[in-house]
């Protein structure tokens, strides 16, 4: 086998595979922040796809990022519910002072970073329709209402967390 020669395309989805996998790690990551917090200085920025058809965001937020959102989960947030049977989860975050819940699938997901520890992950979203139709909606859930902690919650840019090509 020559060294220009390209890989035969695949029959078998080794990357959706990895992707879904990856997602799990997510999962789990929201699943212990629901039940015992975030421990140490860990934080998470969750970069999401708000026009993905599962999306469920207030309108102003949509206004605001028609395309994609990134959200910090640290010190602020409520309501956290990870629902793996229907591969989504919802949180409490306010903006401005103005709390909003936002409900996201995982197949939205486009990437997920700690940088406490300098760990993170980019995702291609998974954007057809029919698998998110088959999809059920979860129940509303009821939210207490506890005061915020410190300071508003704020979307940033991972921009900084990116890997930068390696030059020649």
């Amino acid at each position: 086998m020559s060294d220009d020669a390209r890989p035969a395309e695949s029959l078998i989805p080794y990357e959706r595979w990895t992707d879904d996998a990856l997602r799990d790690v997510v999962a789990r990551a929201l699943e212990l922040a629901a039940t015992t917090g975030l421990p140490g200085e860990h934080h998470y920025y969750i970069t999401f796809r708000t026009d993905h058809p599962g999306t469920r965001i207030p309108g102003h937020l949509k206004a605001r990022y028609p395309q994609e959102m990134t959200v910090v989960l640290q010190h602020q947030y409520e309501g956290l519910v990870v629902d793996r049977a229907a591969g989504t989860f919802a949180v409490r975050l306010h903006f401005g002072g103005v709390p909003a819940q936002l409900h996201v699938p995982f197949a939205a997901l486009t990437g997920f970073a700690d940088p406490a520890v300098r760990y993170g992950l980019r995702f291609q979203p998974l954007m057809d329709p029919v698998a998110v139709a088959e999809a059920p909606d979860p129940e509303p859930e009821a939210t207490p209402a506890a005061p915020p902690a410190e300071a508003p919650a704020q979307v940033v840019s991972l921009d900084a967390f990116r890997r930068r090509p390696a030059r020649d």
